[in-house]
């Protein structure tokens, strides 16, 4: 079993891929905004810098695509690493301002906002951390995409049309860090922004209620090669004809 020695500490890789997953098992705070649990590491935001000493090429590296390698020597929390990472919420301020996940990790960096804040033009939370495009990827439907590149760069659908190939799955809503993703009902739609997507909602066929985007529950029979029981029924609906079905299996004859 190899070892990784943060911040003086040596300890235990016991399975780990990357620092950023040792430091959070040793409970070491090392800040993040592109980093969740259930989509690869991206090292977008560049927050989790940590500061290698030996056993990798010496100088700043994203913690949460660093390997965790044995002999690794890292320090999380240096005075070149807190000045980089007070660079970097800086700049996430200037662009996005009213995310209030970037007010709260500005204030635990001790970064004071700017008295005088200009909005970005189209967006005023979008960080570019790309979960979810990410999210999308996974899903297996990249209806939105990184484009452009600097100070211009954004998510947007392909030539910034409406994304049209959105299932309404809503994983972009789930693992946005700063709210800018919104999906509401309007009559049997569901619309998305700021990517004006709209689909379709299913109707029960037992109720009428609206309970699924209807391009989401084709994506997955088509996905899975079956087509899943109760799929016409909602949630509730699904549950009393199984319930009716058990009934009918365990005492036939009774009554659903």
């Amino acid at each position: 079993m190899g070892f990784v020695t943060i911040n003086g500490r040596s300890v235990p890789i016991k399975g780990a891929k990357t620092v950023l997953e040792i430091a959070r098992r040793e409970g070491i705070w090392i800040p993040t905004l592109c980093n969740h649990p259930g989509l690869p590491p991206y090292g977008a935001c560049r927050l989790c810098l940590v500061e290698v000493k030996a056993g990798a090429k010496p100088g700043l590296a994203a913690s949460c695509t660093l390997p965790a390698t044995d002999g690794l020597v890292v320090e999380t929390d240096t005075p070149r690493v807190q000045r980089t990472r007070k660079i970097l919420i800086k700049l996430l301020l200037e662009r996005a301002p009213e995310a209030e996940v970037v007010k709260d990790l500005a204030k635990k960096l001790g970064v004071v906002p700017p008295a005088e804040q200009v909005a970005a033009p189209e967006t005023t939370r979008c960080i570019l951390c790309g979960l979810c495009v990410r999210a999308c990827e996974s899903i297996g439907s990249s209806a939105i995409g990184f484009a452009f590149r600097g100070s211009r760069r954004k998510v947007m659908p392909p030539f910034g049309k409406p994304a049209l190939e959105c299932l309404g799955c809503q994983a972009c809503v789930q693992v946005c860090p700063t709210g800018e993703v919104v999906f509401t009902i309007s009559g049997n739609r569901l619309q998305g922004e700021p990517w004006r997507s709209e689909v379709e909602l299913k109707e029960c066929a037992s109720c009428g209620r609206l309970f699924a985007p209807r391009p989401l529950v084709e994506h997955l029979k088509e996905r899975f090669g079956f087509d899943f029981a109760g799929e016409e029924l909602c949630p509730e609906c699904r549950r009393q004809a199984m319930a009716a079905k058990l009934a009918e299996t365990i005492l036939p004859g009774a009554q659903g």
